[in-house]
């Protein structure tokens, strides 16, 4: 019975996105849903951008071996990224008027720097949609004992299937069911499970000492540890392509603002709910899922909840991945057709950037599998993701919004040296150095460097202000 809910479920998302594609007549209604969502489906795709298998899946698991410290990175990095969009960066970008972060690293660089910010973006998402197929394949096992392969090719199959049809149009409105069916899920799972642990009082009496402690002992390993936790989601993602187009998307700058707000209280909230979850099963059934705690929710609930809550939780699951992927997977297909496919084309019709954008979707679908079918760690999968975006691209994002002095130089020097002291840091550095702040200190060095001795021929001739490029854009062109 479960298992034909899961099917009629799928369907039914598959369903939305064939509907979707109705509402695609260009590029612009594709990538960015014409900028017209509403305030209502625009929090609901922001919330849903990260609220994925690493939240109901990794962090949960993260969190009932090592408490509230373990989880820093997600929910609260993930909750102060939508924050720091809102107050900061949401009213600039929107006003620019463009598809990709490239475009503004073109009008503001020159191609150039389009070209080589495509190159750090797009790998930084190949991990982060791995997870939410590993999640799924993890999800069709549980439920139907398929191998973990099956169950990640055909997790695959249905995320690419309604992404390439209906674009940002599917992906924001089964956002906002998808939304729905998590609240209520998790929030049935949670009373549910605290039930049976004897009510919160009992489970928080018993926790470990030091469980529940926000702020790390004053040691310098361990205050490394935390801010680097903080930033890794905190600041890496800010750069990403999946939150600038479901900001752009909205239907005006203000919705844009007030969506980063609400998503990020969504997320500081709900986020709380399979931490809980977790937490409140692991009290119960100790022994489940003892040698992987990744799976703690799913067995649990298969062996012992009643099958409502079954519905409920699995509906909850597959909605939260469905909706991170398919939004992880139409942003670096933005990024490839926009910035690295249609430069290299002399003036394409619309028609032929649509086939463009739904061939990138497939290739960075494909590409993702593989990478999903040789590692299975959902945490680790998305770490990594974040933290490349964080050392190559946020120094340059912020320099080239908010400083006129930037150059192309030191955008260049801050990508590549702040991602080779991240790699040679993360494989050859100490211990007690988090690679992530390394690399985003030397970045910003080489931004600084690069912008004060910039070199001649890495710099574009014509001159772009950074004044000009805030100005407010024609909605209408």
């Amino acid at each position: 019975m479960l298992g034909f809910f899961v099917i009629f479920y799928i369907l039914i998302t598959l369903l939305v996105g064939a509907i979707s594609s109705r509402f695609v007549r260009n590029s612009k209604d594709y990538v960015l849903a014409g900028r017209r969502l509403p305030l209502f489906l625009a929090s609901s795709a922001l919330f849903a951008t990260w609220f994925g298998s690493e939240t109901l899946m990794g962090a949960s698991s993260k969190f009932v071996d090592g408490g509230v410290l373990a989880v820093i990175e997600d929910p609260f990095g993930a909750a102060l990224c939508l924050s720091l969009v809102g107050l900061f960066f949401a009213r600039p970008l929107y006003r620019m008027n463009i598809l990709t972060f490239g475009d503004l690293y073109r009008n503001r660089f020159g191609k150039k720097i389009e070209f080589l910010s495509a190159l750090f973006m797009i790998p930084s998402y190949f991990g982060w949609i791995a997870a939410q197929l590993v999640a799924m394949g993890i999800v069709i096992n549980s439920l139907f004992g398929f191998e973990m392969y099956v169950g990640i090719l055909l997790a695959s199959i249905v995320v690419l299937i309604y992404t390439y049809v209906g674009g940002m149009w599917a992906i924001s409105i089964t956002d906002f069911v998808q939304t729905i069916l998590i609240v209520v899920g998790l929030a049935v799972l949670v009373w549910d499970l605290k039930e049976k642990a004897g009510g919160f009082n009992t489970v928080l009496s018993n926790s470990q000492p030091g469980f529940f402690n926000f702020f790390p002992p004053l040691e310098l390993k361990a205050v490394l540890a935390y801010i680097a936790a903080w930033i890794t989601i905190g600041l890496g993602s800010i750069p990403q392509q999946d939150i600038f187009q479901r900001v752009m998307s909205s239907k005006s700058e203000k919705v844009a603002v007030y969506s980063s707000y609400l998503g990020a209280l969504m997320y500081l909230t709900v986020a709380f709910l399979p931490l809980l979850a977790g937490y409140f099963a692991r009290k119960v059934y100790p022994d489940i899922a003892a040698g992987d705690s990744q799976m703690i929710l799913p067995q649990v609930v298969l062996i012992h909840s009643s099958l409502l809550i079954q519905i409920l939780f699995f509906g909850a699951l597959l909605s939260a991945i469905l909706s991170t992927a398919s939004g992880a997977i139409l942003a670096p297909a933005t990024v490839l057709g926009e910035n690295l496919i249609r430069p290299l084309l002399k003036n394409p019709g619309e028609a032929r950037l649509l086939r463009i954008l739904r061939f990138s979707v497939l290739s960075v679908t494909v590409i993702s599998t593989a990478m999903a079918l040789s590692q299975t760690n959902i945490y680790q999968l998305v770490a990594d993701s974040s933290s490349i975006s964080l050392v190559s691209l946020f120094v340059p994002l912020v320099s080239a919004l908010f400083w006129k002095r930037s150059t192309a130089t030191g955008s260049i020097f801050a990508m590549f040296w702040g991602t080779s002291a991240w790699i040679g840091c993360k494989y050859w550095g100490p211990d007690w150095l988090p690679a992530s702040l390394l690399g985003l200190a030397i970045s910003f060095i080489g931004q600084l460097i690069g912008n004060f001795f910039p070199i001649a021929r890495l710099e574009k001739r014509e001159s772009i202000q950074a004044d000009i490029l805030l100005r407010p854009a024609d909605l209408d062109s």
